[in-house]
């Protein structure tokens, strides 16, 4: 029987070719079963440590460092999968050669050749599972039962035993649990182990986003037992060597809607004409303290997650919205950070310590946007009006510093906001448009975080840097080509820099497509992460950037609030092995936080299409007005502008046979030589919303829909009526009874309508 060195000794040989267990049995001379298996566990331990593998016709070979390790994550599409490396280097690893490996599981890759930019790679190995439960739907056929997955990336249907059934019944959705996964010779099997309700049931929208991204939701038990043993107020003890601005007129900005308090800020005048800005940010790293099972269970979390009804937090409800929120009136541990800035909008010194403060006020961005906008909502803020006309002088300059040097400033985010009724149902979707006090508070914080992260870069220490990479050329090429096809010129150096981006988004500031433009631009863009080593953040144009401001809701932000506190108390004199060990933890830190940020970002994004599916659902056979977003050989990707709720037009439900045309992004019909493009506006019929599948369909309205919905659009306008058309016959009720004119109108283009088609048809029997 061979020893592992006899093995590796065999593989290493130059001459060596690759052999399957047969052959090696025979070189070996091993004969007896219990010897085969020996060899094969030894066999498997060398794949194990990554120095052999086992090829697709069953031979072992070498590796020669050719092998990684890492997270396999498959496409929507299911045509590609990628799998990212423990320091985060990503190999594409196209469909056929995944080895029946399955979405999230940890596998072993081998690098075969390229695929554009990145390393072309196959799965070797897989080493660990990485899905365990699913959300899906129950279904039956004939005598077998199957559980459909919601998720596109698990493209499996899962076999269920009769005895694992467990009550579901057909069209039901439930969380099954893996209990066989596939191999060449059968395929997978699960367990039903709950079932949530119907498909169309809004209460299963939150078990279905949390299985999926495998949410935590409930704290530990020895966690809570530690928030226990917190105090409920801030002691007279830990205010002892805190500067004290409990008589500084310091404010709170935030939604209507906030709990948790993250930062105050105050602003003044100095007598040399500049400003003292002071930025005062919640003590979360006083209470969590390092190795203690709250901090594991904040590590392992490393973000809130906010969705449209709920907030699955970072830190229990006895941190995030009480002893460390900075609520109105009462004593709270902050980390201060006080800027003086010029009127260039430049720190011309600074000063960081620990603090207390007790807001003076808790102001929300709709009143202070109504009171600058001298709305009479705005009133009931006219004893603060010094200040806050104060923060808006201040914003200006550092807002107009930032747009100097280049910075991306003009995106205006698609965010919504979902109304739900008391089951959950979605009533309506508002988009959510930023004012001035928004604008502040990202000035001030923008600047906060710059100047943290310009302390660490200049000294030189270990810190976990916000980094934002600049775009690829051929994805800004891409860009290039989307603008032309909508008439839009871009100048496109072999330099990047973000002034290129603001500039292009000034030129169409007016334009219709705005918004389509600016996530264009956004897509194109890279994404920005968490990371030990400074390269700056592309987007803002700064050289250093971080994350201070919100150690109540992500993790990063405590890192830091730490790594602070330690230079303060050292003077940024650390030692040569602290610095290592801290680097340490803060490559493991940043790679985990940065998954865990883009796991909380898809949940959040599920969870709206679901709400956005429920909505439209209820508007089947409605007409809207949409925008071509992109074009494929499929068909129009679309989007109704004023809701952000995207579709498919397939091209099997337009008019005409389409040929499409990829450089120049269009779809042609073959015999009406109509094109299609992006930016394209169109009136198209809601016809499917899939909530399993979170897909919506539209076909493009008839031409008399269109008509009817182009006239309703300039009644609309006249009368001021809200209105949405389903069809020529059944045009928004709600208008009706608002005005006889519209009422005449409305009825008078009927008639019209009906004497077209009686002619038409006339016409034809003639």
């Amino acid at each position: 029987m061979p020893k592992k060195t006899e093995l590796k000794k065999l593989f290493s040989q130059k001459e060596y070719t690759p052999m399957t267990f047969k052959e090696i049995c025979r070189y070996f001379g091993i004969i007896e079963d219990n010897q085969k298996e020996l060899l094969k566990e030894q066999l498997n331990e060398l794949i194990n440590i990554g120095y052999i593998f086992k090829d697709d016709n069953g031979r072992y070979q070498l590796s020669k460092g050719n092998l990684f390790v890492g997270t396999i994550e498959f496409t929507r599409s299911g045509n590609l999968t990628f799998v990212t490396t423990e320091d985060g280097q990503e190999i594409a690893v196209p469909i056929e050669k995944t080895n029946l490996a399955m979405h999230k599981d940890k596998v072993q890759v081998q690098i075969i050749g390229k695929w554009y930019e990145l390393p072309e790679g196959r799965v070797v190995k897989i080493l660990e599972r990485g899905i365990k439960k699913f959300v899906g739907v129950f279904e039956t056929r004939g005598q077998f039962a199957y559980i459909i997955p919601d998720d596109p990336k698990l493209p499996f249907e899962f076999k269920v035993p009769i005895e694992d059934i467990n009550g579901a019944k057909p069209g039901m959705k439930v969380v099954a649990e893996i209990t066989k996964y596939p191999s060449i010779k059968r395929g997978p099997e699960a367990k039903v182990v709950e079932v949530l309700g119907k498909v169309e049931d809004p209460a299963t929208d939150f078990p279905t986003v949390v299985v999926k991204h495998d949410l935590p939701v409930q704290f530990p038990d020895d966690v809570m037992e530690e928030v226990s043993k917190l105090p409920d107020k801030v002691s007279e003890k830990d205010l002892e060597g805190r500067w004290d601005f409990r008589n500084e007129v310091i404010v709170t900005i935030d939604g209507l809607d906030a709990k948790d308090f993250d930062d105050a800020v105050h602003v003044k005048k100095l007598p040399n004409g500049n400003y003292l800005l002071g930025v005062h940010i919640a003590d979360v790293s006083h209470y969590v303290k390092p190795n203690t099972a709250l901090d594991r269970e904040a590590f392992n979390r490393a973000t809130s997650i906010y969705l449209a009804d709920r907030v699955i937090p970072m830190l229990p409800f006895k941190l995030s919205n009480g002893l460390c929120s900075l609520v109105q009136g009462e004593d709270r541990l902050v980390m201060s950070l006080l800027m003086e800035i010029d009127k260039k909008g430049e720190v011309v010194d600074y000063k960081v310590g620990n603090g207390v403060i007790r807001s003076y006020r808790r102001l929300v961005y709709d009143d202070v946007n109504a009171f600058l906008e001298g709305r009479p909502e705005g009133d009931k803020l006219k004893d603060l009006a010094e200040h806050i006309y104060l923060m808006k002088e201040l914003k200006d300059i550092l807002r107009e510093n930032r747009r100097r040097r280049g910075a991306i400033l003009d995106i205006e985010g698609d965010e919504v906001k979902i109304i739900l009724d008391e089951k959950g149902h979605a009533i309506d979707i508002v988009p959510r448009k930023r004012g001035e006090s928004e604008v502040i508070i990202e000035e001030f914080m923008i600047k906060a975080n710059e100047t943290v992260a310009e302390i660490f870069h200049n000294a030189d220490i270990p810190f976990i840097y916000r980094i934002h990479e600049q775009p690829d050329f051929d994805t800004l090429f891409q860009l290039k080509n989307y603008l032309s096809a909508i008439g839009i010129n871009m100048k496109l150096p072999q330099q990047i820099h973000p002034k290129i981006l603001q500039e292009l988004l000034e030129k169409t500031k007016d334009h219709p497509l705005r918004s389509s433009i600016q996530r264009l631009l956004v897509r194109s863009m890279k994404r920005a992460i968490y990371s030990p080593s400074n390269i700056g953040h592309f987007g803002l144009a700064s050289e250093a950037y971080t994350h201070f401001t919100s150690p109540i809701r992500r993790y990063p932000d405590l890192i830091v609030h730490r790594l602070l506190k330690k230079y303060l108390e050292t003077g940024g004199s650390i030692s040569k092995k602290e610095m290592k060990n801290i680097e340490k933890y803060l490559e493991k830190a940043s790679i985990h936080c940065s998954k865990r940020e883009r796991v909380a970002d898809e949940a959040e994004w599920d969870y709206e299409a679901l709400k956005k599916i429920d909505y439209i659902s209820k508007h089947i056979g409605e007409v809207y007005k949409v925008v071509v977003t992109s074009v494929a050989k499929f068909g129009l990707f679309v989007e109704i502008p004023d809701k952000y709720i995207s579709g498919l037009i397939h091209i099997s439900t337009l008019d005409d046979y389409y040929f499409y045309d990829e450089q120049k992004s269009i779809l042609t019909g073959k015999h009406s030589g109509k094109i299609y493009r992006i930016g394209d506006v169109l009136y198209a019929k809601v016809v499917k919303a899939d909530k399993v599948r979170m897909e919506i369909d539209f076909v493009e309205a008839s031409s008399e829909d269109s008509a009817l919905m182009e006239e309703t659009e300039q009644i609309v306008k006249e009368y001021g009526v809200s209105i949405k058309a389903k069809s020529k016959e059944k045009s928004s009720k709600k208008a009706l009874n608002k005005s006889k004119s519209y009422e005449q109108t409305v009825q008078k283009r009927k008639k019209s309508s009906k004497e077209s088609k009686t002619g038409m048809k006339d016409k034809k029997q003639k």
